[in-house]
């Protein structure tokens, strides 16, 4: 089993960040290779959303560069934090990742998220699930980065706006 960690801080508060990831989280997105389908929206909160989501992979695993996960997302606190399992194909696997908001003062919050992997098949477990996780950390890693980075960006020309 494969494990990653991120955490990075930025200029927004938890609640901005949360509002941020929630508006994403209820609709499809389509983003630099990355495709998310929302197949059900969970409740009020987002527990119980399911979604797939096709992301990049690399080319030797002969799937012509792409994958598809299947994930739901549980244990919502608002303002907190959440998790999301997911089962994924080619490599067949499963994944579970939490994501904490850490609100550190000053309009500022840390944003920490791990998550594990762990390939199902033996032999390509050996052979290829830290190869392949690694490859996936680094693209989610500047993904998560760059949209929340934006986000925080939207969030502070709006705040100037409204003083």
């Amino acid at each position: 089993m494969q494990e990653h960690h991120l955490t990075f801080e930025v200029d927004a508060t938890s609640k901005e960040l949360w509002e941020l990831f929630w508006a994403s989280q209820r609709q499809n997105l389509d983003y630099e290779g990355v495709r998310i389908e929302i197949l059900h929206p969970g409740d009020e909160i987002g527990n119980g959303l399911v979604r797939t989501a096709w992301f990049r992979v690399p080319r030797y695993l002969l799937s012509g560069g792409r994958a598809q996960s299947w994930e739901w997302i549980t244990n919502v606190k608002p303002y907190e934090s959440w998790q999301y399992d997911a089962v994924g194909k080619p490599l067949w696997s499963r994944a579970r990742g939490v994501t904490r908001l850490e609100d550190i003062g000053g309009g500022r919050t840390r944003l920490h998220f791990e998550e594990s992997y762990h390939v199902f098949n033996p032999v390509m477990r050996f052979l290829l699930e830290r190869r392949v996780h690694r490859f996936i950390s680094r693209d989610n890693d500047k993904r998560i980065r760059e949209g929340i980075e934006l986000g925080a960006q939207a969030i502070a020309a709006m705040r100037a706006q409204q003083s």
